[in-house]
C-alpha cells in the first residue's frame, strides 16, 4: 500500500533529522545556548532543565524551518522571492507558536499585549532573515574564477537540493511513493519530487530513464546482463536496477549490451 503524502513527508523528515552531522550540529547549538542562558533562561532555570528547554526549542524550530523550506521548494522551485516569502510565512508563525507554548509550559510565562507583540516581531524578523539566507545560499552559483572562454562543467541542478555532505557524483534516481531517492557517490537522500522533474535537473550527466521508476547515469553502471526480455544494471555497492523492455535500445546505444 502506498503512503500518503503526510506519511511520506514524515518519513523524509525522520531520515533528514537522523543524519549524524545534523543531529550533532543541533545538539551543539542547544548546548551552547544552555551554557549562555540567553533571554533570562539562566536566571530562572537550572542547568539540566535549561538544556532540555533549548534542545526542544532548537530541534522543533529547525523542524518547522525544514517544513517551510520543503513547502517553498515544492510550490516555487524556480523562483527565489516566492520561495523566501513562503518559507518565512511558514517558519515565522510556526516558531512563534513554539516559543509561546514552550515558555508558557516551562517557565509559566504567557506574554500578552505589548510583550507578545515584541516577541512576535523578534521571532518573525529572525525567521525572515534565516529564510533569506538559506534560500539565497541554496541557489547561489559558484563564481567563475578564470578568464578562459571555456566554461567549467556545472554540476547537475538536482544536487543543489541535497545536503552538502551528500553532493557527490550523480549515480541514479529511483521512485519511492511520492518521492525520488537520489543516489550519489556520497550517499542518498529522499526528495519530494516527481521523477520527470528530477530528470530535468540531471543537467549534462550522461544517462537515461531505463524503467518507469528509475534513471541511471551511464558512468555509474558497473555491469549489465540480460534477463529474458529485460536487463539488469549493477551500480556501485551491488545495487541492481531493472531495465524494462521498452528501454533496452537505450542501453544498447550506450554500449552496455551487445546490439
Amino acid at each position: 500500500m502506498n503512503d500518503t503524502v503526510p506519511q511520506s513527508a514524515l518519513r523524509e523528515w525522520r531520515h533528514h533529522m537522523a543524519q549524524p552531522v545534523r543531529a550533532t550540529a543541533l545538539s551543539g547549538a542547544a548546548a551552547i545556548l544552555a551554557l549562555v542562558g540567553p533571554f533570562g533562561t539562566a536566571e530562572v532555570m537550572a542547568a539540566l532543565p535549561r538544556l532540555a528547554y533549548w534542545l526542544g526549542l532548537v530541534g522543533a524550530s529547525y523542524s518547522v524551518g525544514y517544513a517551510g523550506d520543503a513547502l517553498a521548494r515544492r510550490l516555487s522551485p524556480d523562483r527565489l522571492m516566492p520561495r523566501i516569502v513562503i518559507a518565512a510565512g511558514v517558519t515565522g508563525p510556526g516558531v512563534l507558536a513554539l516559543v509561546y507554548l514552550l515558555n508558557g509550559l516551562a517557565l509559566g510565562y504567557w506574554p500578552s499585549g505589548g510583550d507578545l507583540v515584541a516577541l512576535a516581531l523578534n521571532v518573525m524578523a529572525i525567521a525572515a532573515i534565516l529564510s533569506v539566507v538559506f534560500q539565497v545560499a541554496s541557489t547561489a552559483e559558484p563564481a567563475t574564477t578564470g578568464a578562459d572562454d571555456t566554461a567549467a562543467p556545472q554540476p547537475p541542478g538536482i544536487l543543489e537540493r541535497l545536503p552538502l555532505d551528500k553532493r557527490g557524483a550523480l549515480l541514479s534516481l529511483s521512485v519511492e511513493d511520492h518521492y525520488v531517492r537520489v543516489h550519489t557517490s556520497r550517499g542518498e537522500e529522499l526528495l519530494l519530487l516527481r521523477l520527470s522533474d528530477a530528470m530535468r535537473e540531471t543537467g549534462d550527466v550522461p544517462g537515461a530513464q531505463v524503467h518507469r521508476s528509475h534513471w541511471v547515469a551511464w558512468g555509474a553502471v558497473q555491469a549489465a546482463r540480460r534477463e529474458g526480455d529485460r536487463a539488469i544494471l549493477t551500480l556501485p555497492g551491488g545495487r541492481e536496477v531493472p531495465v524494462s523492455r521498452a528501454h533496452l535500445p537505450k542501453i544498447r546505444e550506450a554500449g552496455l549490451l551487445p546490439r
